[in-house]
C-alpha cells in the first residue's frame, strides 16, 4: 500500500471549500430499535471501515497540492465516541444536538471522519457521523455504510469486506479527465468573463491547446453546459435565500410508506421521484405562505448530485458525481399542476450533459488557485437555494454491530451562500424527508418538514375528487400530458 498519494483535483477542490459558516462534511444519522453494544460497535469499524485506506490517511497541503498519508499516530479511540443526550434524549435533542455538531471542525491533523454512538435516544441508541467530503461523495459513502452493515443480527464482525477492497480513491484516469477538461477551460473562461468576474484568464490557460480527443460532440455539449450553470439567472428572492451564518438547524420526518407513493405514481403517470419532489416543492410552498409570504410564480433551483461513476468504479472513493440544477416550481399551488411540471423540468434534464460540465468544474477549479476556485463557486452557488439528494437505499433491514437500524438520514453540505440541504432516503419500504437549513434563513426547519406528509396527502385527496369531478387545472394537466406523450411517440416513429 502506497504511504502518500496525491490527492485528486476534484477532491482537491472539497478540500478547499470549506468555510467558516460552511464545512464540508456529509452528515449521517442512524436510529436503532434498541441499544448498541459499543466495543462490539468499535470492532465491527476497525474491522470493515478500516479497510479503506482513505479512513487511516491524513491530509497534508503542500507548495505541490494536497496529498493522502497514512496516520503514523492514528487511533480508533479519537475517531468513534460515545455520547449522550441532554434531557429526555427524544427527537427534538437528537436534531439540536446534531445541529451544534454540523458547524464543529474536524481535527485537519487526523483522517477526517468521527462517528459518535448516542447511547440514551429513545430507550435505543443513533449513531451519528461526520466524514469530510474530500474523502468521498455521499453515494460512495452509501456504499460504504452498507459496508459496515448486515442482514442478519448475529452475522460475523469481521463481514464479508471482499467486495471493498479497491478501497482509495482512483487519482485522475487520463482519459476520463481528457474528456471533461479539455473543452472546459476556454469555455469556463468566457461564461466567467460574461458574468463580469476576474479569473477567466487563469482557467483559458487549462484548455488544452491541442483538441486532439476524437470527443467532439460530447466537448461541444459539455462546454455549452458550462455557459448555461455559470450564466444562468438567479432564482426566486425568497427568505431561503441570503448570507448564511455559522449556526445550522435540523429536522426530519417519520417515514412514510414507499408503497403508496408508487401506488399514487402509477395512477398519475409520474415517478416516485416527480412525486417526491413535488411534495418538497409544496412544503416550501406552504411554508413562505404560512410566513405572510407571497409564494406566488416562486422557483427555487436546487443542485442535485448525479452519479457519474461506470459500472465497474462504484467502490471507488473519491468524488465522481455532477450536479444538475432542478428549478422547483414553489409558486403552483394545485398538486397536479405542480406534480406534472416537475415531471417535465425532470425529463429536460434527463438528456443534458449538465452533470458532467458540474463535475468538470470541480476538476478544473480543484486545479486553479484558490482563489480563483472561491471565484467560480460563489459564482455558481449564488445561482440556488438549496442541494437536494435522494438516495434509494435497501428495501430490507438491516444490522449494524448486532442492532437492527430502523432510519437512517443523510446529508451532503452546503457551499458558498447555500443555505439549505433536503434530504429524500428510502429504506426498508419507507421513505423520509430531512432538512438542514441556516438559522438566520430559517430557525424552524421542523415546520417545513412536518408539511411534507401532508403534501403527499393533498395530492391523494385532489386524486380522489378529480376522479370524481375533474377540475379545468386537472384536465389542463392531462392534456398536456398527453399531448407529451404524442409528441414522443411520433419522434420515435411510432405514429
Amino acid at each position: 500500500m502506497p504511504q502518500r498519494e496525491r490527492m485528486s483535483s476534484v477532491d482537491n477542490a472539497w478540500l478547499r471549500m470549506d468555510s467558516p459558516v460552511n464545512l464540508m462534511m456529509i452528515v449521517g444519522v442512524l436510529i436503532f430499535d434498541g441499544a448498541v453494544d459499543f466495543a462490539r460497535l468499535k470492532r465491527t469499524l476497525e474491522f470493515r471501515l478500516l479497510s479503506y485506506r482513505r479512513f487511516r490517511q491524513r491530509v497534508v497541503q503542500e507548495t505541490s497540492g494536497a496529498w493522502w498519508e497514512l496516520d503514523p499516530n492514528f487511533d480508533i479511540d479519537s475517531h468513534v465516541l460515545r455520547v449522550s443526550l441532554p434531557g429526555k434524549g427524544a427527537k427534538a435533542e437528537l436534531e439540536r444536538y446534531v445541529a451544534g455538531q454540523i458547524s464543529q471542525n474536524l481535527d485537519h491533523g487526523k483522517p477526517l471522519w468521527q462517528f459518535q454512538l448516542i447511547e440514551n435516544y429513545r430507550g435505543g441508541a443513533a449513531l451519528f457521523a461526520r466524514i469530510h467530503h474530500c474523502i468521498a461523495d455521499g453515494i460512495a459513502l452509501m456504499g460504504v455504510l452498507h459496508s459496515l452493515t448486515d442482514s442478519t443480527r448475529d452475522a460475523p464482525e469481521e463481514g464479508d469486506i471482499s467486495p471493498w477492497l479497491d478501497t482509495g480513491g482512483d487519482g485522475e484516469e487520463v482519459s476520463f479527465w481528457h474528456r471533461l477538461i479539455a473543452p472546459l477551460g476556454d469555455a469556463l473562461a468566457k461564461a466567467i468573463r460574461v458574468s463580469g468576474k476576474t479569473g477567466a484568464g487563469s482557467l483559458r490557460l487549462l484548455a488544452e491547446p491541442e483538441r486532439v480527443f476524437d470527443y467532439a460532440k460530447l466537448a461541444t455539449g459539455i462546454a455549452a453546459e458550462v455557459v448555461v450553470l455559470a450564466t444562468m439567472p438567479d432564482d426566486s428572492p425568497t427568505r431561503f435565500k441570503g448570507k448564511p451564518g455559522v449556526a445550522k438547524r435540523i429536522a426530519w420526518s417519520e417515514p412514510m410508506p414507499l408503497d403508496e407513493i408508487k401506488a399514487i405514481g402509477a395512477i398519475l403517470g409520474a415517478s416516485v421521484n416527480d412525486i417526491l419532489l413535488s411534495c418538497v416543492a409544496g412544503a416550501l410552498r406552504q411554508y413562505l405562505v404560512d410566513q405572510g409570504d407571497d409564494a406566488e410564480g416562486v422557483e427555487l433551483r436546487a443542485f442535485v448530485p448525479v452519479n457519474l461513476r461506470a459500472r465497474d468504479d462504484e467502490n471507488h472513493l473519491g468524488n465522481r458525481f455532477g450536479l444538475v440544477a432542478l428549478v422547483l416550481p414553489v409558486g403552483i399551488e394545485h398538486p397536479f399542476m405542480r406534480l406534472y411540471e416537475v415531471r417535465r423540468r425532470m425529463q429536460e434534464l434527463k438528456g443534458s450533459y449538465q452533470a458532467l460540465a458540474a463535475m468538470g468544474i470541480l476538476g478544473v477549479v480543484g486545479m486553479c488557485p484558490e482563489p480563483v476556485q472561491k471565484e467560480v463557486l460563489a459564482l455558481l452557488s449564488d445561482k440556488g437555494t438549496a442541494v437536494m439528494t435522494n438516495v434509494p437505499g435497501p428495501q430490507q433491514p438491516l444490522y449494524m454491530a448486532g442492532a437492527r437500524l430502523a432510519q437512517q438520514m443523510v446529508w451532503v453540505p452546503q457551499s458558498g451562500n447555500v443555505g439549505m440541504g433536503v434530504s429524500i432516503l428510502s429504506y426498508n419500504g419507507r421513505v423520509q424527508f430531512g432538512l438542514m437549513t441556516d438559522k438566520k434563513m430559517v430557525p424552524d426547519p421542523a415546520s417545513i418538514v412536518s408539511r411534507f406528509a401532508p403534501e403527499f396527502e393533498k395530492l391523494v385527496l385532489t386524486l380522489l375528487l378529480e376522479r370524481a369531478a375533474p377540475s379545468k387545472p386537472a384536465r389542463k394537466a392531462r392534456a398536456a400530458g398527453k399531448r407529451r406523450r404524442a409528441r414522443r411517440a411520433a419522434d420515435a416513429g411510432r405514429i
